[in-house]
């Protein structure tokens, strides 16, 4: 089958190539699945970079969404049958023809739902959800402030959380030439990450936000803390810069603040409460399908053109959801 391949760690795209690649057999609770198209996600680029925790071996096939139909079930798997349309998140190796996922986190895609749309489900808009819902437990009206505005993520809670009867968007970006995708996605504000930008965002939010959803490591918690008013919940799910992570802040300060700040990992959670992203899965593929969800997604023709848009984010140019067109 052919494949996505990197063959050693990179900060280009020198090191990855479609190529040959076995077909891969599921194992016990496990199904794989004939790919129609597949998500791509700045996680791909923390993989290629070769940071720990990403690649267990080289060569690898990154991927974390596909949507298709089930080729072959693994022995213990029920309720999922071949020739099923599904979604899945995918440990890794979803950028290829044939793709192994937990049946756990593998579930049957609605007839309307386009499967160009759904493969931004299993990974970029289930974590939006549950970002929202789950870590933040997002009250009505509250206030939202999103890091990355105008990447996948950051698009897709723009469309959610109207859907989930929040209030004032608050997003930043990395670039100027980033802010009217940012605005385009629904946000109220969008501010460039400069010096300026903490008073900006406290003239949009005087009283301080409710929400921060952060996906750069710590480098920016020290702002998140100053900007999120008593009550407020600061969820880190990320490391896009990349590096060694600083100390969170001593516990005295978060009590006179009234914050918390929470940790978010789809991963974690695949591997440890699988149905809690089996069933976010499930209730993204719903919305969309009742039409209360809609995220633009750009499709790439074919998996050659994957590394160019890999070094598109990893160069800070990426904008939206980007998904492949396999099968």
């Amino acid at each position: 089958m052919q494949a996505l391949v990197m063959t050693g760690p990179s900060r280009g795209s020198d090191l990855t190539e479609v190529g040959d690649m076995p077909v891969p057999e599921p194992g016990e609770g496990e199904v794989s699945v004939d790919v129609s198209h597949a998500g791509v996600n700045f996680i791909d680029v923390m993989a290629r970079r070769g940071e720990p925790g990403y690649v267990t071996a080289w060569p690898f096939v990154p991927g974390k969404e596909v949507t298709g139909t089930v080729r072959r079930v693994g022995p213990g798997v029920s309720g999922l049958v071949p020739g099923q349309r599904v979604a899945a998140l995918t440990p890794s190796g979803g950028l290829a023809e044939v793709a192994v996922a937990p049946a756990a986190v593998t579930v049957p895609l609605p007839d309307d739902v386009p499967s160009s749309l759904a493969a931004a489900a299993p990974l970029m808009l289930t974590s939006a959800l549950l970002l929202l819902t789950d870590a933040a437990r997002l009250g009505a009206g509250e206030s939202v402030l999103v890091h990355s505005a105008s990447g996948g993520v950051g698009s897709a809670v723009a469309r959610l959380v109207p859907a989930l009867g929040g209030g004032r968007l608050i997003g930043t970006v990395g670039r100027a030439d980033k802010v009217q995708a940012a605005r385009s996605a629904g946000y109220d504000t969008v501010v460039v990450r400069d010096e300026g930008m903490g008073a900006a965002i406290r003239a949009a939010a005087p009283e301080g936000v409710d929400v921060v959803l952060d996906p750069l490591g710590v480098e920016l918690l020290e702002l998140d803390l100053e900007v999120t008013g008593p009550g407020g919940r600061i969820v880190l799910f990320g490391n896009a810069g990349g590096g060694e992570a600083s100390p969170l802040p001593p516990h005295p300060r978060l009590m006179r603040g009234n914050v918390g700040i929470v940790g978010f990992s789809a991963s974690a959670l695949t591997a440890g409460a699988p149905h809690r992203i089996a069933r976010g899965l499930s209730r993204v593929l719903d919305l969309i399908a009742e039409g209360l969800l809609d995220v633009p997604v750009t499709v790439i023709d074919s998996l050659a053109g994957v590394p160019d848009v890999h070094q598109l984010l990893a160069d800070g140019r990426g904008s939206g959801k980007y998904v492949v067109r396999i099968a």
